[in-house]
């Protein structure tokens, strides 16, 4: 074990436990890699409000002696990056980037809760375009977050998506993903993966199910795992569209408010007591 692949996710926890750093490492464990996490931010919820969203974002020097932590036992071989809970932490991972050369890096630009209207931290959506993504092997926003990082106002096609994948790859991004998901005007549920040359779809049949709490997350999540295994950019998302289309058919109700995906069905790991 002494060759085994180390992953760091500096993303924001969701104490439910589907999406945000805990959905980071779960995957991470799935892929059979090691992971790590530096908190940016902790979201909770208020089952008497809605299941309203509030973020309380970490103190960027906590969060950069978390990752002085992580980065204690050497080089890593990937990292992601979710919610990020302020701008100053946005310029301080740049620099950490930079000074640690980090390399596979998939940035998932969290910019709306599910199930919330609000964008999160409008502010930190510049920060990400100016810093991050430059350093980025691939972005890896949904249709929502696509069209604020490319400046259009609605992503529904898949000409939509396109377009916008040209113009986030501009922004110095080696490589855009941009999630079509449900709300996609297609037929199928298709990824679209642009590498600065082509276009790479990626589709799987639209499953009818509000139980997909961390699809996102988990998505991004095992891009980053793929990558630090050694996998193509393309292999890499491709393995990561099946392992998140295997969660979100095996997802549950938690509670009346969210349903999370399964990240344990892609190996087939039981959640069931016999």
């Amino acid at each position: 074990m002494s060759n085994i692949r180390k992953v760091l996710t500096v993303a924001g926890s969701d104490s439910s436990g589907g999406a945000g750093l805990e959905a980071d490492l779960k995957t991470f464990q799935e892929y059979g890699t090691f992971g790590f996490c530096s908190i940016t931010s902790i979201v909770t919820m208020d089952p008497d409000n809605h299941w309203h969203h509030e973020v309380q974002p970490i103190d960027s020097e906590l969060v950069l002696k978390q990752i002085k932590t992580v980065m204690a036992g050497g080089k890593l071989d990937a990292m992601k990056t979710g919610m990020l809970g302020s701008v100053e932490i946005i310029e301080m991972l740049s620099k950490v980037i930079d000074e640690h050369d980090i390399t596979n890096i998939v940035i998932d630009p969290v910019m709306v809760c599910k199930g919330e209207d609000e964008v999160v931290q409008p502010e930190n959506g510049q920060a990400i375009r100016e810093l991050l993504l430059p350093r980025a092997t691939i972005t890896t926003p949904n249709l929502f977050e696509a069209g604020q990082l490319a400046g259009i106002s609605k992503v529904r096609t898949i000409d939509d998506m396109k377009e916008a994948a040209r113009r986030i790859y501009e922004r110095g991004v080696k490589n855009v993903v941009i999630k079509g998901g449900k709300s996609l005007e297609a037929e199928k549920a298709v990824d679209l993966l642009y590498d600065g040359n082509e276009f790479t779809l990626y589709e799987a049949n639209k499953l009818d199910t509000n139980h997909n709490h961390g699809a996102g997350c988990t998505f991004a999540a095992a891009i980053a795992a793929g990558l630090a295994k050694g996998m193509s950019v393309k292999d890499a998302v491709s393995k990561a569209k099946q392992f998140t289309t295997a969660a979100i058919q095996s997802g549950f109700a938690f509670n009346r408010f969210v349903g999370p995906v399964w990240h344990g069905a892609y190996n087939k790991a039981e959640g069931r007591i016999e």
